[in-house]
């Protein structure tokens, strides 16, 4: 568990309330410095997971839970500023309460939770690059006129990838339910069976 990945991803758990203070203080630059330091950490700790082979279950569980409480923060903070509209946080939250009322139904099939795919990946990918460009947007000029429609476009594809994923994620639970149902019926009816 006392891995160089699973630091790296503890380091941007312990970043999400320095974040949220610098974004909320006013502290733009600070703010995007900690960004920047979060995505690399992100992009890092799965490379190095993977060539050292220290991916462990505490990584793939502390991995998604920094990029959402990061989502988080980031997207509360910049409502809060009036730099995103509230319907985008609404939508976001949305989908990441579906993916936790998907818990339990897992934790009856005695599962974990499943592996992050590849789509939810590009997603978070492209959301953490959204905001630090709509934050970026609200310099002015020519920085904040490229910013903008970057920004932008990269939130409204990281928001389509994210409920994408997540749906995706609720079929895969379904089909794991309905397989233990059919199990379970087939098992019930060959006790009923026996002699």
């Amino acid at each position: 568990m006392l891995t160089v990945p699973n630091a790296l991803s503890a380091l941007r758990l312990a970043l999400v309330p320095v974040f949220a203070v610098l974004i909320l203080t006013g502290h733009d630059l600070w703010a995007l410095a900690v960004l920047a330091v979060s995505g690399a950490s992100d992009w890092l700790d799965g490379r190095l997971a993977r060539r050292w082979r220290q991916v462990t279950r505490l990584g793939q569980v502390l991995d998604p839970a920094a990029d959402r409480l990061f989502i988080l923060a980031t997207l509360l903070g910049m409502a809060l500023r009036d730099l995103v509209p509230w319907w985008l946080v609404a939508v976001i939250v949305a989908r990441d309460l579906l993916i936790l009322a998907l818990g339990p139904p897992l934790a009856r099939l005695g599962h974990g939770p499943l592996p992050v795919s590849d789509l939810g990946k590009a997603a978070t990918f492209a959301l953490l690059y959204a905001f630090p460009l709509i934050l970026l947007s609200s310099v002015g000029g020519h920085v904040g006129a490229v910013a903008r429609p970057l920004g932008w476009a990269f939130a409204l594809w990281g928001t389509a990838l994210y409920w994408w994923a997540g749906l995706r994620y609720a079929a895969q639970v379904r089909a794991m339910l309905r397989a233990r149902r059919e199990v379970d019926s087939g098992t019930g009816a060959r006790s009923g069976s026996a002699p």
